[in-house]
């Protein structure tokens, strides 16, 4: 039985759901004007994480800095993100789309995978049923969705991406010689900007070239792996399931990169919970546990005695250290993060903290301690109290005191940590 899969994906998923919000309130609608979610506006600092039509027509791209947006569109609209509302629209769109799929695979926030193999007998005619499943939830939800159709992932992937907004395409095999060849090399998924120049730097300009290009080659160019990978996608073949499941993380990690350079011990202790709080959250999201626990700083070199800056302005250090036993618990992760900070760091300008978790197990062992017992509960019993409410109203509806008592300082690294969160 021939697989049948859609991708459904959010258009312009932050600026819709900020746009409908606006609607709501009696504002305008973010869509049809030159505009924008990211960064912070009063500083043009930060990065584009969403823009609109007419905002793409003086040439501002997702992922470029604000400044440089602003440059391209004086008068551009910023607003600043609220991830608690896009993880409700999330969910709110994908409960849509789970109600006629018997396997769905969220991708990301703003965009999954319906297998709906062997559901002719329910839904004869699949392009029908996309339009079906895309009205719903333009009609219900007031933002829309473009759905591609294919036989696997990364065909029904790419036929989303073609002509926007609001949009069912299909892509099957038959097709891919008129729909995807024509198209530039760039435009495959998976193929990034640095293989993007070293293909067309020989010659291979077009998806179709490289679909026909001898692997050996393409191996040559890209490395073994990627030459391969790069072949397959161009010439549409892909195995991978659409599953419910993600596959059990090897490790976790977060980091950030910081605004102004952080100089005190309790600035970095409010950046280094607030990045122990979205992992360690994440972690049991997944029902795991790390046994090890380690810290990166990136440090900002000084000008020496000449007042010159050295030729390499930053310096990058790490320490890791493996825990009495695995946990999930905010406030441990947290502990050792500081103390592994504290061994690493002499007072150098931080530009960069981050925390990464390995060693990870889901096993139900937990090494008891009479000293520690109760305070280890209470933490957990606090870290599930929070995992409730950011379920329910999403990651802004509460944040621990020790990240933003500090005022300015915690809301600041807060949401800078938001936003890199957001392009994972």
């Amino acid at each position: 039985m021939e697989r049948l899969i859609f991708h459904v994906d959010v258009n312009s998923a932050y600026l819709s759901w900020e746009s409908v919000k606006r609607l709501s309130e009696g504002g305008e609608d973010l869509r049809l004007i030159p505009s924008a979610v990211g960064g912070d506006p009063s500083k043009r600092t930060g990065i584009i994480l969403a823009k609109s039509i007419p905002a793409k027509k003086y040439g501002v791209t997702t992922g470029e800095p604000v400044s440089m947006a602003l440059q391209k569109c004086p008068g551009l609209v910023l607003i600043p993100p609220s991830f608690g509302l896009y993880e409700r629209n999330s969910r709110a769109f994908m409960a849509i789309c789970r109600k006629y799929a018997p396997v769905m695979q969220k991708f990301s926030v703003d965009e999954c995978f319906l297998d709906m193999t062997g559901t002719s007998l329910i839904y004869p005619d699949p392009i029908a049923l996309a339009h079906q499943i895309k009205d719903e939830i333009r009609d219900s939800l007031g933002f829309t969705v473009n759905i591609g159709i294919s036989s696997n992932k990364i065909l029904a992937k790419m036929a989303s991406d073609f002509e926007k907004p609001d949009k069912v395409h299909t892509l099957f095999p038959q097709e891919i010689p008129e729909k995807m060849w024509p198209l530039p090399v760039g435009d495959l998924l998976f193929v990034g900007k640095m293989s993007t120049a070293r293909l067309q730097e020989e010659g291979i300009m077009t998806i179709g070239a490289l679909a026909n290009t001898p692997v050996k080659k393409l191996q040559q160019i890209l490395g073994e792996k990627g030459g391969l990978a790069a072949w397959e996608s161009a010439n549409g073949i892909d195995e991978s399931p659409v599953s419910e499941e993600r596959e059990d993380a090897k490790g976790y990690s977060i980091s950030t990169t910081l605004e102004e350079d952080v100089t005190s011990l309790e600035q970095a202790r409010h950046v280094l919970l607030a990045l122990a709080d979205n992992v360690a959250r994440r972690m049991r999201a997944d029902g795991a546990k790390a046994n090890c626990v380690a810290v990166d700083i990136r440090l900002s070199k000084l000008r020496n005695a000449s007042g010159k800056t050295p030729s390499s302005r930053f310096t990058n250090k790490s320490r890791q250290r493996k825990l009495e036993a695995p946990t999930d618990v905010t406030d441990e992760i947290y502990e050792m993060a500081v103390s592994l900070f504290q061994e690493l760091w002499r007072g150098e300008p931080l530009r960069l903290l981050g925390i990464a978790l390995s060693d990870v197990t889901k096993e139900e062992y937990e090494q008891v301690s009479l000293f520690q017992d109760e305070k280890h509960e209470r933490a957990r019993k606090l870290d599930a109290a929070m995992d409730q409410i950011r379920g329910k109203f999403g990651m802004s509806a509460v944040y621990r005191a020790g990240a933003t008592d500090s005022g300015r300082i915690g809301r600041k690294y807060k949401a800078q940590l938001d936003e890199k969160q957001s392009e994972d």
